[in-house]
């Protein structure tokens, strides 16, 4: 026996001193900012409050609880370990007025706030090994309630014996003989410890001893707190899928939705009950027996004197209210957590996930998602109703252009199905987003918004003897368009003369430059977007051009923590300018036009006095339907398709630009701000030649220009009186202007 207690003590040393378990990476969404001004909606931080399980009370004293009337909400946010430090709890004041947060107090002495943020959303939990599942906490964290409750009920002499107690199994038996049934073990928690550390669930003599012997080994060597702590992180309390619940810690997100610190003494008594079976005592599927074991914990309690008549009997009369099942976070975001997992082993490796209990702060935003979700199944349906096309699919990807970062992603119609993420894996020819990319190639080659482009039939043929005659989507010509106008409209042969005269080397390089990765065929047809894309690489491309030629790359990672709450990571912004910002300015403000008089005037009508920026596509037949947009804040890229590259029977504009739409409606729009860039003057260009001109004497049209490329304005001296459109215009005009000329 002292040989074999030798055995023993190695195997428990190497278990309690080593890494007693593999825990999961753990994964949040960014942290909600809250300041005055922010676009942020009554409603919206409601749904952010319910993502995070918040409880609406009458007055909110403890964190975790808000209270909601007449577009103020007040929140006792809950203390939390940001990637950048600590924070504490906070009692918070929030105003609302339309889609924006009008003010921001401190809920307790009414001082005004400029910026706060809440605690982030935990999503999921990645790497789960051994079938196994938890969250750990540290004693400190756990509610003086629930070890009192534990000990009550499991090891009334926890604190006593020496890992095993016979008292404990002769009080058990007396107990259960009084009851007529089984209330109480004889095995003490350090006995349980042993059991679910080292050995089997058989019932044999065999295991009874080597349990008990190991149970004195670790009173022996480890003080009663290290011991309760391994219990409470280790003990067996449910079953979520193919993964065994395990630990009070994770077990109060499987029932409740909540930290284990934010518990009533109804659910603390609840989580007690299910030590005993989690599966016999299993809530969702067995209700009463539940409740009848939660309310025996809690008549113990009470017995002992833990807990006050008043709070039994509250918590007797409590329904049992678990959380739906499995709505921990796992499957939440199926379509971002796959981006997530593909860039952490592009950036660190194949092997990172294997570290035990880092935590990774995402930049997802779990209002932009909600909003993509929406949008998404809610303008398909109607969709597929219309076209009779019950197969139509669609993607998603929005973006924060200012920083880089992915706010939301969604894989398909269905945006809960883990299977095939079309966002990132879908590559389809992009039509005409591709042509923004033309005009800002052309833009930073000598041409302005205001130069003709002609608008005639053009016949090409190739190497091979092939012959290509593109057409305007609409049949028509028109002889010779602005180049700002050949943009808005979205027209064809305007951009392939544009595309030809520049020359398709210098498009291809811009394309390049804008962020596609992948090989490019420079043919004629790439100019009207024969280019495959995947709708992320689409919003990677207009990302460039949202920020003026400035390109960074997405990322979907903010920071990572080690298991010690250390700092291991924290992304750097890295920005590198590959295009002139004149180019990309002026290439910017023509897709505000898109959306104010040409292919996306539908935004313009549905959020009137508002500035946006975009592109409709669309593909051959049309099978694919695309737009990309954006606003001050977020890029939005949209694709509507079919899987077997059928055809959809929808542009741009009637499919992929009515999901932005949807999604605006429930996002709200914030008006574009363009940044002029050095050197960008507002100039009059002749509308019949697009030189800059004297306003008085022909039609113009004042348009932003680089001014340090223009050779000077042609004045009414250089006009012929048809040039001049004097015979278009009233003869007291005409006079005025002769006048005005002589002086």
């Amino acid at each position: 026996m002292g040989v074999f207690g030798i055995y023993l003590d190695g195997k428990v040393k190497s278990r309690f001193e080593g890494q007693k378990w593999a825990l999961p990476a753990l994964v949040y969404s960014r942290p909600l900012e809250l300041f005055p001004g922010q676009k942020l909606s009554y409603q919206q931080m409601l749904r952010e409050l319910q993502m995070l399980n918040y409880r609406k009370v009458g007055d909110p004293t403890r964190p975790g609880e808000y209270s909601a009337a007449n577009n103020r909400i007040e929140v006792h946010r809950r203390p939390f370990n940001f990637a950048d430090g600590p924070e504490e709890a906070r009692p918070i004041a929030l105003t609302f007025e339309g889609q924006r947060l009008k003010k921001m107090q401190n809920a307790e002495n009414g001082r005004e706030l400029g910026y706060a943020r809440m605690d982030p959303v935990l999503l999921d939990r990645l790497n789960v090994e051994k079938r196994e599942d938890r969250l750990l906490v540290r004693l400190e964290q756990v509610p003086p309630l629930l070890i009192t409750a534990l000990l009550t009920v499991e090891d009334k002499d926890f604190y006593q014996h020496d890992g095993v107690s016979p008292l404990a199994i002769l009080r058990a038996l007396v107990v259960n003989i009084k009851a007529g049934r089984t209330v109480q073990g004889g095995s003490t928690l350090t006995q349980q410890l042993a059991k679910n550390f080292f050995l089997t669930q058989d019932r044999s003599i065999w295991r009874k001893i080597q349990e008990a012997y190991m149970a004195v080994i670790i009173d022996f060597r480890y003080s009663k707190d290290e011991i309760l702590e391994a219990y409470l992180n280790e003990v067996y309390l449910g079953q979520n899928g193919s993964q065994g619940v395990y630990g009070f810690g994770l077990a109060s997100y499987f029932y409740f939705g909540l930290p284990l610190g934010e518990l009533t003494a109804d659910q603390v008594a609840l989580m007690v009950a299910l030590v005993k079976g989690p599966s016999f005592y299993d809530p969702w599927r067995n209700p009463e027996r539940a409740k009848e074991r939660r309310d025996l914990v809690l008549r113990l309690l009470a017995n002992e004197g833990h807990i006050d008549r008043d709070t039994y009997e509250q918590a007797s009369d409590a329904a049992l209210q678990p959380i739906e099942r499995g709505r921990m976070g796992y499957g939440r975001t199926p379509a971002f957590m796959g981006l997530l997992r593909e860039e952490l082993r592009e950036r660190f490796g194949a092997e990172f996930l294997s570290q035990s209990g880092i935590k990774i702060f995402s930049s997802l935003d779990p209002i932009a998602q909600h909003a993509a979700e929406q949008a998404v199944q809610e303008e398909v349906k109607r969709l597929k109703a219309n076209t009779r096309r019950d197969d139509l699919e669609a993607a998603m990807v929005v973006s924060n252009w200012r920083k880089g970062e992915v706010s939301a992603l969604v894989g398909g119609a269905d945006p809960s199905f883990a299977g095939f993420n079309r966002a990132l894996a879908a590559r389809r020819q992009i039509g005409s987003l591709i042509k923004p990319a033309v005009y800002a190639a052309a833009l930073a080659n000598g041409y302005t918004l205001a130069s003709p482009i002609k608008d005639e039939p053009i016949t090409l043929r190739s190497n091979g003897g092939q012959v290509w005659k593109p057409n305007n989507y609409d049949r028509k010509f028109r002889g010779q368009v602005m180049l700002i106008d050949a943009l808005a409209k979205s027209l064809n042969v305007p951009t392939v003369n544009l595309g030809m005269s520049i020359g398709l080397d210098k498009v291809v390089d811009n394309l390049k430059r804008l962020g596609v990765q992948q090989p490019i065929q420079a043919y004629p047809s790439l100019m009207l977007g024969t280019l495959e894309l995947t709708p992320y690489e689409v919003n990677q491309m207009y990302l460039t051009l949202a920020n003026q030629g400035l390109y960074q790359p997405l990322t979907s990672i903010r920071a990572i923590q080690d298991e010690q709450g250390e700092l291991i990571y924290q992304h750097a912004p890295t920005a590198t300018q590959v295009m002139e910002p004149e180019a990309g300015y002026l290439a910017l403000y023509g897709m505000t036009k898109v959306v104010a008089n040409g292919t996306a005037a539908h935004l313009a009508a549905r959020f009137p006095n508002r500035v946006m920026a975009g592109k409709t596509g669309t593909t051959n037949d049309l099978r694919d339907t695309w737009y990309a947009g954006l606003d001050n804040e977020e890029l939005v890229t949209s694709w509507i398709g079919r899987d077997n590259n059928g055809v959809t029977g929808l542009t741009g504009s009637s499919g992929a630009l009515r999901v932005y739409s949807r999604y605006l409606d429930e996002r709200g729009v914030d008006s574009l701000e363009l940044t002029v860039p050095p050197g960008i003057d507002q100039v009059n260009f002749a509308v019949q030649d697009g030189v800059p001109a004297d306003p008085r004497c022909e039609q113009t049209r004042l348009l932003p220009a680089e001014a340090a490329r223009l050779s000077g304005v042609r004045d009414c001296y250089q006009q012929s009186p048809i040039q001049q459109g004097t015979f278009e215009q009233p003869v007291s005009d005409w006079l005025r202007d002769i006048f005005n000329f002589a002086r």
